[in-house]
């Protein structure tokens, strides 16, 4: 805790026993007798404990202190009501002999409500006070800004602007959708109209930069709202999303500049936060590949449900390190154990279960950059199928209650190694539990792009672009679903809760995005025309790349769930036995097999897998030639080439194409 709210629970304290003892004076017109004063030695540390206990119970202690509104004024006036009703209760029934007076436990709700009230005043007028004689340059003169959005955010944002002098803005405009508000005034700031009207010349605001204080708006509503302020050449901003505020990851005044998630922003998800509760709370949960984009955000979301111990599981011990160190500073140091593993690493992996015990993991380990697996798609079978395989056993081995996979849209009708890959590890996952029934529950959950991550489109083209162009799109009409990092990993959250086990979930990813459009939109946020100050151009396809991506393949069907943002798919999986020869098959060729011969052999074990067809074609005379004698066996131990992998009905799907053998 920090000293700043060991001080507003100290100032508390004090604030309240000030309130009961002065409740005493009341009663007693201020001539407490000796017998009244030994009274209230006796019950003030229960009744002061236990105000103490239901504000922090409500979140009282948590507060930003730098605000007092009246939604604040309310919750801390419900809290002493209902502490208050309590204590009448046990004076009422006990007497006076072991609680307050009943005449002192009203007077004293009264004083507490003043007296809390004036703390709260007074923390809020020193941390004030204190922003404003913040070392630094001379002060300069406020810049005149607009705030669109005059609702609870941009009420406080005005709010900051006026309180604290060091971030150099006044609010002089409100601009909002909300008629109802418009002539009226916030914060003594006038509401002038939509803002749209700030294209209107007559207005003469004398603007120098507009704030957009808007964070539950609408991506459609964001982008008319920057097309706007383009087309008057102001500077503008915005403040931190919603998730960022509600999870206190950022402050209201903590602005920074529109960028491609408020343009492609989806609607904010909700969760039926009971259910991971129920699933996280006092357990032990795993997360594998912790330290990357979708790992990392797996960590912070769950140890916001007070798992017992929460296991960072990373071979990179400097991304160990850094997703180690935000959860310590968000307060969650006391139950991470981070543990530098490579899950193809047997032996390190046992010692892990064995002296941890998982009961959840989430499995987001893998290799997932789609041009590097094409080139070495030895290396993606060994860490994407051959880790999750074993990963997966050794879970059932120790009997993990329950093993989420995360996938990818690239393993439906995958064109890529890594795709194929990941259809491997569903494979491996779907089979296991169908085949080796026992404690674990397995699942898998797919999804879509994710903004932001690492290696993604949207930091390529943002570098791009600060390196002056060209942005490099491979097709003008590849397309992609996109979804927001939080969103994502909210609602395998979501998935992992309300599996039963065998499932592939499949998120709702919305409409998807062109590329090029993306693209577009980016420079013009970075303050450049497209096609003008920056370049845009068509590289091609990449080896392995799709120009869209798919929902599900032939052969699943989909259901819904309980969650309208999730699909169950439903197929009928292979033999466990017969998935895991594939993966041990196909490890045992990697060191044998050139690249694309190597494919060969993994569109044997996942017949859905389309490589690139003249590659795909080339590498199969080779492949006869390299295993397969005059007599039609297997040179390296006399099998026909079909006996084990199956070889023969994969090539029904490839046209022009006959079985080898």
């Amino acid at each position: 805790m920090s000293f700043t709210r060991i001080s507003l629970v100290l100032s508390y304290a004090a604030a309240l026993v000030g309130s009961l003892w002065l409740g005493y004076q009341l009663r007693f017109d201020f001539a407490v007798p000796q017998e009244a004063e030994r009274t209230f030695l006796l019950v003030f540390a229960w009744v002061i404990g236990f105000k103490l206990f239901c504000l922090w119970r409500f979140r009282q202690f948590e507060v930003l202190l730098g605000y007092l509104s009246l939604p604040d004024f309310s919750r801390l006036f419900w809290v002493l009501l209902a502490t208050s009703l309590v204590v009448f209760g046990v004076s009422t029934q006990l007497g006076s002999d072991y609680a307050p007076p009943r005449s002192v436990v009203l007077a004293d709700f009264s004083f507490s409500i003043i007296a809390l009230a004036a703390v709260r005043l007074a923390f809020r007028q020193a941390r004030n006070r204190g922003a404003n004689r913040a070392p630094g340059p001379p002060r300069q003169r406020a810049r005149r800004a607009g705030i669109i959005g005059a609702g609870l955010v941009g009420t406080a944002l005005a709010q900051e602007f006026a309180s604290r002098r060091d971030l150099g803005l006044q609010a002089v405009a409100f601009f909002d959708d909300d008629r109802m508000k418009w002539g009226k005034r916030v914060q003594n700031v006038p509401v002038v109209g939509a803002p749209e009207i700030l294209l209107n010349d007559k207005m003469n605001l004398e603007l120098e930069e507009v704030i957009i204080a808007m964070p539950s708006a609408t991506a459609r509503r964001v982008a008319e709202i920057v097309e706007t302020l383009q087309r008057l050449q102001i500077k503008f901003s915005t403040v931190p999303s919603i998730y960022e505020l509600t999870t206190g990851q950022a402050k209201v005044s903590q602005l920074r500049s529109v960028d491609i998630h408020d343009l492609l922003g989806r609607e904010q998800v909700r969760l039926a936060t009971d259910d991971i509760q129920h699933l996280l709370r006092e357990r032990v949960v795993m997360v594998t590949g912790a330290g990357g984009s979708i790992g990392s955000e797996l960590c912070r979301q769950i140890a916001g449900f007070s798992p017992r111990r929460l296991l960072l599981v990373e071979q990179s011990e400097v991304q160990l390190f850094q997703i180690e160190q935000d959860l310590i500073h968000s307060g969650c140091g006391k139950v991470i154990v981070p543990l530098v593993a490579n899950i193809l690493d047997q032996p390190r992996l046992d010692s892990i279960f064995q002296h941890h015990h998982p009961e959840v993991i989430f499995h987001a380990a893998a290799h997932k950059h789609v041009p590097m697996m094409e080139t070495q798609p030895g290396e993606a079978v060994k860490n994407n199928a051959l880790g999750t395989l074993r990963l997966a056993e050794t879970s059932l081995r120790h009997q993990t209650d329950r093993f989420v996979l995360i996938s990818s849209d690239k393993a439906i009708n995958p064109t890529s190694v890594m795709g194929a890959t990941k259809r491997l590890a569903e494979m491996c996952v779907q089979s296991l539990h169908v085949s080796q029934p026992g404690a674990t529950r397995f699942m898998a959950v797919r999804f879509g792009n994710v903004l932001g991550s690492s290696g993604s489109v949207v930091p390529i083209f943002s570098k791009q672009i600060a390196a002056g162009g060209p942005v490099k799109v491979t097709h003008p009409e590849v397309t992609r679903y996109f979804m927001t990092i939080p969103e994502a990993v909210g609602l395998v959250l979501q998935s992992a809760a309300q599996g039963s086990g065998g499932e592939i979930f499949t998120l709702d990813m919305g409409k998807p995005v062109k590329i090029l459009d993306l693209a577009r939109q980016l420079i013009e946020l970075s303050g450049f025309t497209p096609d003008q100050d920056i370049r845009i151009e068509f590289t091609g396809l990449r080896p392995g790349e799709k120009l869209f991506e798919e929902l599900s393949y032939r052969g699943e069907r989909i259901t819904g769930t309980r969650h309208p943002k999730i699909m169950r798919l439903l197929c009928e999986p292979l033999p466990y036995e017969q998935v895991r020869a594939f993966v041990l098959e196909l490890v045992e060729q990697i060191d044998q097999l050139r690249p694309d011969e190597f494919k060969w052999f993994l569109k044997c074990a996942v017949p859905e897998y389309q490589p690139q067809l003249r590659e795909f074609a080339a590498s199969v005379p080779r492949q006869r030639e390299a295993h397969v004698g005059s007599e039609g066996k297997d040179k390296r131990n006399g099998r026909p080439p079909s006996s084990k992998l199956g070889f023969e009905e994969p090539f029904h799907h490839v046209a022009g194409l006959d079985a080898p053998g």
